[in-house]
């Protein structure tokens, strides 16, 4: 079992990893627990969370699992399934799933009584090492992702490799994507393992050994950023390498293209972006976009996405500023910078770049 701790002053929270995490649960203080969970969770882990969560079967929520169901009435529905039940503020809320779960239930959190204690326990791999640590809660709107929400930071977040077990490729494929940008924009020597264990990761994944360091490495990395800047009013938003451009392909696809798969075409688009305005080789571009590839992630845009339409969407971005699109981009791997402003021309010619 590893812990990495996020340094938040009063509200700092472990993160515990490894097979088995499920049973610290019982570390934290006991209350009345509102476990949420989509379809598919409830069926291939409900009881065994619930176990471990301490609550009653009538105490859980469950919607149908995609990100379709990662709306505001979605997150109010959370809200009043507490209420029937009559909790208070001394109760406690628990995402049990991947990111949609996640950022619903804690955006629930953050606007039930004006907020409560919430946990994280990913079963996804992108929740793993990516939505399940840092606060960030949310819900999507027609016009947008994630453009209503609130910084809401979980009391603990309890990753249980065992439970990673079940995915299918497609699923660890979204958590890959997330792991390839933060070892990108942070750390080279993790993007050297990457590179170097690529085949293990996808034919052979090792959740005994492998997978759990991965994790580790990546929430630690988060968990220093977050530390230093909880709200992105600085280095933080360089998490965001690869999103603002993977928004606008969820965006016009709307939401049927995993998370995961767009941000993989995010990052090569913001790649050939940064080849552009030569702030990066062009042999560093098609090194990450060859990883990406390995991993089994797309690097293509959607031939039904036009390019005039991509660019729209970018607009929806909330990191834009003043009306500005602004990106983050990197001058090598494991050194990134923050957001800039992009114009539509450069941006055009970096969708154009990987059709």
């Amino acid at each position: 079992m590893k812990t990495v701790g996020v340094d938040l002053g009063t509200r700092s929270y472990d993160i515990v990893i490894g097979a088995g995490a499920l049973a610290e649960l019982g570390r934290l203080s006991r209350k009345r627990t509102l476990t949420v969970m989509d379809s598919t969770v409830k069926a291939l882990h409900g009881a065994k969370i619930l176990a471990s969560a301490g609550g009653s079967p009538e105490e859980v929520f469950s919607f149908p699992a995609g990100e379709r169901s990662k709306t505001p009435e979605t997150a109010v529905e959370i809200c009043r399934c507490a209420a029937r039940l009559k909790f208070d503020r001394s109760c406690r809320f628990a995402a049990a799933g991947g990111g949609v779960t996640g950022d619903l239930t804690g955006f629930a959190a953050a606007i039930f009584m004006r907020g409560i204690e919430f946990i994280q326990i990913p079963t996804t791999l992108l929740a793993a090492v990516d939505s399940g640590v840092g606060g960030k809660t949310g819900a999507d709107i027609p016009e947008g992702k994630n453009l209503v929400g609130a910084f809401h930071q979980p009391a603990g977040v309890f990753i249980d490799t065992r439970l990673l077990t079940t995915l299918p490729a497609s699923e660890l494929g979204n958590g890959l994507a997330e792991i390839v940008k933060t070892a990108v924009i942070l750390d080279p020597e993790l993007f050297e393992l990457l590179e170097n264990s690529a085949d293990r990761l996808v034919s052979r994944p090792d959740f005994e050994e492998l997978y759990p360091e991965i994790i580790r490495r990546c929430c630690e990395l988060k968990g220093m950023i977050v530390a230093e800047d909880e709200k992105e009013s600085g280095r933080r938003a360089v998490l965001n390498y690869g999103h603002t451009f993977g928004h606008a392909v969820e965006l016009l696809s709307d939401y049927t293209l995993p998370h995961g798969q767009a941000v993989a075409i995010g990052m090569a688009a913001a790649s050939h972006l940064a080849v552009l305005r030569g702030l990066w080789k062009q042999s560093d571009a098609d090194r990450q976009n060859r990883l990406l590839s390995r991993l089994g992630l797309p690097v293509k845009v959607p031939p039904r996405c036009r390019t005039c339409d991509l660019v729209n969407a970018m607009r929806a971005d909330k990191k834009n500023v003043g009306g500005a699109i602004r990106v983050v981009l990197c001058s090598a791997v494991g050194s990134s910078r923050l957001p800039e402003a992009a114009g539509d021309g450069e941006l055009a010619a970096a969708w154009e770049m990987i059709r």
